[in-house]
């Protein structure tokens, strides 16, 4: 009898209750590569064993490293054996506690239907979306202190299962003292794209930290989608109006690169801009005198730094008023659409709505193409 009993211990103990062997991950696995079609600064790869590999090749501009990231389903991580030298941080999805760092995530965490998951942020103030805000003044989402001099000490008490970082470098000492305590950052480097798309695109890098992929590609589609089809509108315009944009700082004056994102939404919504032909990816650094004899006959004027009135430009400085779209109030700036605590939209959602932006510069530029659009974020001054 006392046989029969230890039977099915003995036959648990060498059979069905023996621990599993974890799987090794090699490093010649084969991946399948998800499509991505105007971001540059990143790729996701596939593995047949459901790991997700995130390769940042431009974390910031100018980059001289790049990071590899794998995500690994929570259920499997017990169960296979990863090279931790091979990647820089390592992470069970999908993840439920994290802290970001740069206002433009905060509208992908939301369309992703995942904001609950933000569990504290740098500078606060500056995050505009009413539905975080609310997460915010209810304690739900922490004051960090600002992205360059983290709270360390508080994030440590959130332990998230991943930061995802903002960086102009990789001299973050904040950071290293986190990476340092287990916890893991990844470099979101969306503001390094050259191209409106190609920002909207990093909703796909954010995406496999929730397992969220096939929304994201949703998503992302309807936004390409929009911007291209009225892309195509604004080709088709009886008119290429010239257009002039930026403001003077002290005696510089300060206006888009002829390969840089503004000046991208120019060229496709059909304008006419004096400096498209530079190469600068950022901005160009002018004289007054030289932005007078290409800009002082330009229809349109968009941008002017943070001015949202012409007697607020009139007070600092009177060559303003030398211009063509000044003295015919063809003025129009994005500082007037704001959040609660003055952050400004256009820097918090654009990024991420390119379409949007375009809509509302054809609009503008064009109003015979799209006649019943609401502008967004551009407005006319006071």
């Amino acid at each position: 009898m006392r046989f029969t009993l230890l039977l099915p211990f003995i036959f648990c103990l060498f059979f069905s209750c023996k621990e599993k062997p974890k799987e090794t991950f090699p490093s010649t696995l084969e991946t399948k590569t998800i499509a991505i079609e105007y971001a540059k600064g990143f790729t996701v790869e596939k593995t047949g064993s459901g790991i997700t590999i995130i390769n940042v090749s431009s974390p910031w501009p100018n980059a001289q490293t790049s990071y590899k990231y794998a995500l690994v389903p929570k259920e499997k991580l017990a169960t296979i054996t990863l090279n931790k030298e091979e990647f820089d941080a390592i992470i069970g999805v999908p993840v439920h506690n994290i802290v970001s760092t740069s206002t433009t995530h905060i509208p992908t965490l939301e369309a992703l239907g995942v904001i609950d998951a933000l569990k504290g942020f740098p500078d606060t103030q500056y995050i505009s979306s009413k539905k975080t805000r609310e997460l915010i003044d209810a304690g739900k989402i922490k004051e960090l202190g600002n992205n360059e001099s983290i709270n360390t000490e508080m994030v440590i008490e959130l332990n998230p299962e991943v930061i995802i970082g903002f960086s102009i470098n990789n001299q973050n000492k904040a950071y290293e003292t986190l990476q340092r305590s287990n916890i893991p950052v990844v470099y979101n480097g969306d503001w390094t794209e050259e191209t409106p798309l190609g920002k909207a695109e990093w909703i796909k890098f954010i995406a496999p930290f929730f397992q969220k992929e096939e929304l994201a590609d949703s998503i992302f589609r309807e936004i390409a989608d929009s911007y291209n089809h009225v892309k195509t509108l604004a080709q088709n315009a009886e008119n290429k109006p010239e257009v002039l944009s930026g403001a003077l700082y002290k005696d510089v004056w300060y206006l888009p690169g002829g390969n840089s994102w503004a000046a991208m939404f120019l060229k496709d919504a059909n304008t006419s801009y004096p400096w498209s032909n530079t190469k600068q990816t950022g901005s160009l650094n002018l004289s007054i005198e030289s932005v007078l004899e290409k800009g002082i006959d330009a229809k349109y004027w968009i941008s002017p730094s943070q001015f949202t009135s012409y007697q607020e430009m009139k007070e600092a400085n009177q060559h303003y008023l030398n211009f063509k779209a000044f003295q015919n109030k063809k003025v129009y700036t994005f500082a007037k659409t704001k959040g609660a605590t003055g952050g400004l939209l256009y820097f918090e959602l654009g990024p991420n709505r390119p379409d949007l932006i375009l809509k509302d510069l054809i609009h503008i530029f064009h109003p015979e193409i799209l006649p019943q659009h609401e502008l967004f974020f551009f407005k006319p001054l006071n």
